[in-house]
């Protein structure tokens, strides 16, 4: 029997819906909100306002995308956790409203979770057991992946995630937000040797970017005192030398999983995922440590539907379904 999905994606600032039918996504639209640049980061209240706005043509637009009817859906699949409550209520509510009037499953999906499975979107796909790298702005986690509905979190963050060192770095910089896609573009002319910054020593599977937050800040502080156009005039080496120590704090510990549970399929995942240096590093690191190594396309790296897609289609294959009191979190275990 064919299983046709509806996805929406709503945990943050992009509203997102996609159509996925027998595991092949057919439509994915995202709809970006501009409306945070001003203020450098995303403002809770007003996402929650831009997604009401932008909710029904997204769906509209992915349903006419994928040549697809709302009679034809066999459930709809949407983000439960984690993410802002707000911008969870709009999607889980905008679901539960047409699984309710279309009478067919609601498929409450855990947002870190679907990113890892945006793996699962083409060919080739990783087999399993896997280990994925999942790093966003506010999430950096190690994940054992055992099937597409059991993975348990090995290693993670115990202060900031990569993505918020990557954006708040760019600000001490001077740069706009999101500042982190800006750090990838000027370090690609510069030289990673330049400057280096120290890497935490934690003995666990576990992250740390606090110490390298206040370090560049320092940093930064110090040589301004000398030189008032130090940033201007080495932008590109600066960035290129956060990029590398972050990059490498991230690789050091995946390395470490990958020896410690065996696994050689090896995965990254998340919105940093999209980050130029680190899919080069994991490429190169792969083929020295003789890993099968998978990258997602830039489209599902960033929040978006079709990751939601998948993660609700093997979760309905595996019969599981939410009933229409489900709740929306702002943070969510495994």
């Amino acid at each position: 029997m064919s299983i046709t999905l509806l996805a929406i994606e709503s945990s943050c600032d992009e509203t997102a819906a996609a159509v996925c039918r027998d595991g092949s996504i057919l439509s994915n639209i995202v709809a970006s909100q501009s409306v945070h640049e001003k203020y450098g980061g995303v403002v809770p209240e007003l996402a929650s306002r831009a997604h009401i706005q932008h909710i029904v043509p997204v769906v509209d637009e992915a349903l006419k995308k994928a040549s697809c009817g709302p009679d034809k859906l066999d459930a709809i699949a949407v983000t439960k956790a984690p993410g802002l409550i707000g911008s969870l209520l709009i999607g889980s509510q905008f679901a539960k409203s047409l699984s309710l009037a279309l009478d067919i499953p609601l498929i409450g999906v855990h947002h870190m979770q679907a990113h890892v499975l945006a793996n699962l979107i083409d060919e080739p796909r990783p087999e399993f057991p896997f280990l994925c790298l999942t790093v966003s702005g506010g999430h950096t986690q190690i994940v054992l992946c055992e099937s597409a509905t059991k993975m348990q979190v090995i290693g993670e963050t115990i202060d900031d995630a990569a993505g918020e060192a990557f954006d708040k770095s760019a600000k001490l910089l001077g740069l706009p937000y999101p500042g982190g896609p800006l750090i990838d573009k000027y370090a690609q002319g510069g030289n990673p040797k330049r400057f280096p910054f120290p890497e935490p020593q934690i003995p666990s599977l576990d992250f740390s970017f606090s110490g390298l937050k206040t370090s560049i800040l320092y940093f930064i502080r110090d040589e301004e005192s000398r030189d008032a156009d130090f940033i201007k005039n080495n932008l590109a080496d600066i960035c290129a030398s956060i990029q590398q120590r972050i990059i490498s704090i991230l690789l050091v510990k995946l390395r470490k999983a990958a020896i410690q549970t065996g696994v050689r399929d090896i995965c990254i995942a998340g919105g940093v995922s999209a980050n130029s240096g680190l899919r080069k590093a994991l490429e190169e690191m792969g083929k020295k440590e003789g890993w099968n190594t998978y990258i997602p396309a830039f489209e599902y790296c960033t929040d978006n539907a079709a990751m939601i897609a998948i993660a609700g289609y093997h979760q309905f294959l595996a019969g599981k379904s939410d009933s229409l009191d489900m709740r929306v979190s702002a943070r969510a275990e495994w």
